[in-house]
């Protein structure tokens, strides 16, 4: 099996690498620090060793004096290890920790203060097109999406199915975070239909015959667990009336196509599209992410309802970007590009879609999705096509 390099760059001292299961955190490390001292709090007797006594991890790190750094994988599953990890860094400034977690939930809850900014918090993402390099093509990785457990696996459909379900079973029922694991069930599915679209918390608790603070709890979990993001609306300066919802996304594009219903009454389009969108999002995320620049994602909706997929602003500029499932564009695919360089004329425009030409129309660059996502890297502009 090939093993791909990743774009994440590590830091020199303490820190944390949070990210969804199955994106490669363990693999990397692994493969970065061999020499490694390493616990595994997913291996059952690890967990109830360390839940028992947490003070057994200074007997670890005596004895594995030579050995660095120190990681500690999947922390949330005994958070009370922090503040072990904590005495023994205000102790001894030469060791060096490495902690792990798919989730936030059970830190949060703990009342830990992350160390107490004593360890930088860093991220790891599904790939990116170019980090899967000639193994990227885009009509697969919009029905399998980019998380490396799936995409790496001999049979990338089963897991894919299988994924979902080993977060239920070793996140949500095991730390019972739900009461009910059917209704929770039936609302990944109905939140699916709000991938890429604005969160109507009300309409989604409707669907799911939930009251509104269940859902807005559901909703918490997936963000804890790292699986679903809101994006905020983009507001700065605003000349127009503007939407207060956000958008929602689920974390990659293939959770989403597995999580979506799909049937005679569901065209096409309705699920390609927005998985598009998905995809291109998560390419944003980890791109803003890797490159450490100081920028935000945002996107942008009038309430009169022009829109722009994403908003991105910083320190590197002000840049909007639409998503088109659809190989020619027609003057209406424009409008929302236009209509924010009126307000805003310091932004620059891109649009990506399915087309095979790189062209400008009205001061927006026009290229194809496919050749943006395989040049896209954290050394790159996003205007380097």
């Amino acid at each position: 099996m090939a093993i791909l390099l990743r774009y994440f760059d590590p830091p020199k001292n303490n820190y944390f690498l949070f990210g969804p299961r199955g994106t490669g955190k363990s693999t990397w490390l692994e493969q970065k620090y061999a020499e490694a001292a390493w616990i595994d709090l997913l291996n059952p007797e690890s967990e109830r060793l360390y839940l028992a006594r947490p003070e057994r991890l200074e007997e670890f790190v005596r004895a594995n004096k030579r050995r660095a750094p120190v990681i500690i994988d999947e922390i949330q599953h005994v958070p009370q290890l922090l503040s072990v990890v904590h005495r023994l860094i205000e102790q001894d400034k030469s060791l060096r920790f490495v902690l792990t977690g798919s989730s936030a939930r059970k830190l949060r809850q703990s009342g830990v203060d992350l160390l107490g900014g004593r360890a930088i918090l860093t991220s790891m993402y599904p790939f990116m097109a170019s980090e899967m390099g000639k193994l990227f093509e885009l009509d697969e990785s919009l029905r399998l999406g980019m998380v490396p457990l799936v995409r790496m696996a001999q049979e990338p459909d089963i897991i894919l199915r299988g994924y979902i379900d080993l977060y239920i079973q070793q996140e949500v029922k095991a730390e019972g975070m739900v009461r009910r694991l059917d209704d929770f069930n039936r609302f990944l599915e109905i939140i699916s239909f709000s991938h890429g679209q604005l969160l109507n918390v009300a309409a989604v608790a409707r669907e799911c015959a939930a009251s509104r603070n269940t859902v807005e709890s559901y909703i918490s979990i997936l963000e804890d667990l790292l699986l679903g993001i809101r994006l905020p609306i983009f507001t700065r300066r605003a000349k127009r009336a503007t939407v207060a919802h956000s958008k929602f996304y689920y974390f990659d594009c293939g959770v989403f196509r597995a999580l979506r219903p799909k049937g005679p009454l569901d065209p096409r389009e309705e699920i390609i599209g927005p998985a598009l969108e998905g995809l291109v999002f998560q390419h944003l995320r980890a791109w803003i992410d890797y490159r450490k620049a100081d920028m935000r994602l945002y996107y942008w909706r009038t309430q009169a309802g022009t829109e722009v997929d994403f908003i991105i602003y910083g320190s590197e500029g002000l840049y909007a970007i639409e998503v088109k499932n659809s190989r020619s564009i027609h003057p209406q695919d424009l409008r929302g590009l236009t209509n924010f360089r009126q307000d805003y004329p310091e932004s620059s425009a891109l649009l990506l879609y399915r087309g095979d030409q790189i062209f400008e129309r009205g001061g927006i660059l026009v290229v194809p999705v496919d050749r943006f996502l395989k040049e896209l890297t954290p050394e790159s502009t996003l205007f380097a096509g």
